[in-house]
């Protein structure tokens, strides 16, 4: 009887190690080949751009191929030396003869590659109606444009697109033709989704038929856009020296001109080079990104860069106190250089989703925030709540419409009216999910001058000016409907079952 002998040790198979290397080196050529594949298909005028966005693609890539488990070790991370982060009470405001000055060093970019779909709207998500039938954008150009007559001044607004939000964002623009703001526009890249299986890209072609297989990777992708688009360099040869760059949905985001005086005339020593705007945390912000110390530099904290077992502890308010705005200044120069010197560096984001027809696939993203570490002298400011009214929800825009605050040249202030300072918690159901649905559910929007939280699930309407103050919970069940009537004020309240109101 034959019999194959296998002595131990003999015959010497690749390790681990080993393998993971070949199985590596097997996905870079693979994946480099399907772009230039992808190259080829691009359109004629674009395919020089495709080609510098797709080098840092691969960078990526090849990065995430080798980067495995979370990309921080919990027992490094240092809670914040006092000095790392500013109190924006000790700021002091600018001499009124130096603002024009300063403002004529700034450049502000509104980050602008989203889409409205989670709020049920088609189109840039900066279309979208917030107060008194004004935008998003609408807001942001109405803020400049104020500065810029106060002060006799010319502050660019420059927009981060996405091939998502370009085109039609290129339409709304034209609409500002005769309004004092310098408006620039330039695209992040365009990114091909990764199956999760084979790690090759989904889409075949630049054509419709593989439009759902393309993403913008993030805002991190601002440094080398912006880089790439010409901006940058323009900006630092007409004398500007700093950005402040904040979400377009952020309605807080502001020029701060303490912030700006603070960063353009230091009291001792260089500026630093980079601010994030931080804010205390409440029990609603318990996964926003928080600052930390890790080997002696200013690190972003993401909850998806946590270790599992530390999630609970990441989000308690008593050992991390504050959380990212993602309202960031930075200096010009320095932004070039970091780029220039390939110094920028950004934890990596896989966000894994499920397309349409089933497959599932994953998205390399970074967070501009996440840069903060590859500049010098970074610092947090912590600022007040009010620099942090994000509108992500249809919840959200209930608090931004109502009469919490009032509209002051694109600027939403709190109401004096108001007697605590502290934004109320409101959590509406799916049924208010879509604007349109949101819009058709109140005949006008209620009174939320006294409010501390609201909860609402169900099928539930409201007539015209309703009051709600302190804690109102309304739970409408499953074909049940609840119509809160015309003039009523609800304080402290819980309403449940069916309250039906029928026009006789």
């Amino acid at each position: 009887m034959a019999s194959t002998a296998f002595v131990r040790g003999h015959r010497r198979t690749p390790s681990d190690i080993e393998f993971k290397e070949l199985t590596r080196r097997d996905a870079q050529t693979a994946m480099n080949k399907e772009l230039q594949k992808l190259i080829a298909t691009a359109p004629p005028g674009l395919q020089q751009q495709t080609r510098t966005e797709f080098d840092n693609f691969e960078k990526l890539f090849n990065r995430f191929l080798v980067e495995s488990g979370p990309s921080v070790t919990w027992d490094k991370i240092r809670l914040l030396p006092e000095e790392s982060v500013r109190r924006y009470g000790s700021l002091p405001p600018p001499d009124t003869k130096k603002i024009q000055s300063l403002l004529n060093q700034l450049v502000v970019i509104k980050l602008n590659g989203g889409l409205g779909t989670s709020m049920g709207c088609t189109g840039p998500k900066s279309a979208i109606s917030v107060r008194n039938e004004l935008t998003f954008l609408d807001l942001t150009v109405q803020q400049i444009e104020h500065l810029n007559k106060m002060y006799q001044t010319d502050i660019p607004l420059v927009l981060m697109n996405s091939f998502n939000t370009d085109d039609d964002t290129q339409k709304i623009l034209r609409k500002y033709g005769q309004v004092k703001v310098s408006i620039f526009t330039f695209n992040q890249s365009r990114y091909p989704r990764l199956n999760r299986e084979s790690l090759l890209p989904i889409p075949q072609s630049f054509g419709p038929e593989s439009a759902e297989g393309w993403y913008p990777p993030g805002h991190g992708d601002v440094y080398p856009s912006f880089y790439n688009s010409g901006l940058l360099d323009e900006f630092i040869k007409a004398g500007k020296k700093y950005v402040f760059i904040s979400n377009i949905d952020n309605l807080g985001a502001n020029v701060d001109l303490n912030i700006l005086n603070f960063l353009l005339n230091p009291e001792n020593g260089p500026a630093p080079e980079f601010v994030m705007e931080v804010t205390d945390k409440t029990r609603a912000d318990v996964k926003g990104g928080t600052l930390v110390e890790i080997d002696g530099k200013l690190r972003l904290l993401e909850i998806a860069q946590v270790p599992k077992e530390h999630v609970d502890e990441f989000k308690s308010i008593n050992k991390f106190k504050i959380f990212n705005t993602n309202n960031l200044w930075m200096n010009l120069e320095a932004m070039k250089r970091v780029v220039e010197d390939q110094t920028l560096h950004m934890e990596i984001i896989v966000n894994p989703k499920t397309l349409d027809n089933g497959t599932n696939i994953l998205q390399l993203e970074t967070a501009v925030g996440a840069a903060i570490k590859s500049f010098e002298g970074a610092l947090g400011i912590n600022v007040p709540r009010s620099r942090f009214l994000p509108v992500k929800t249809s919840s959200d825009l209930l608090i931004s419409m109502s009469n919490l605050y009032h509209l002051k040249t694109g600027t939403l202030e709190m109401s004096p009216k108001r007697s605590f300072p502290s934004v109320p918690l409101v959590k509406l159901g799916t049924h208010f999910n879509k604007v349109k649905d949101f819009l058709a559910r109140f005949s006008s929007i209620p009174d939320l001058l006294e409010l501390d939280h609201l909860t609402v699930s169900g099928d539930v309407t409201f007539g015209k000016n309703v009051s709600l103050k302190g804690t109102v919970i309304i739970i409408a069940n499953h074909g049940e409907r609840i119509d809160i009537p015309t003039g009523a004020i609800l304080e402290n309240k819980i309403v449940s079952g069916n309250l039906r109101i029928l026009d006789h």
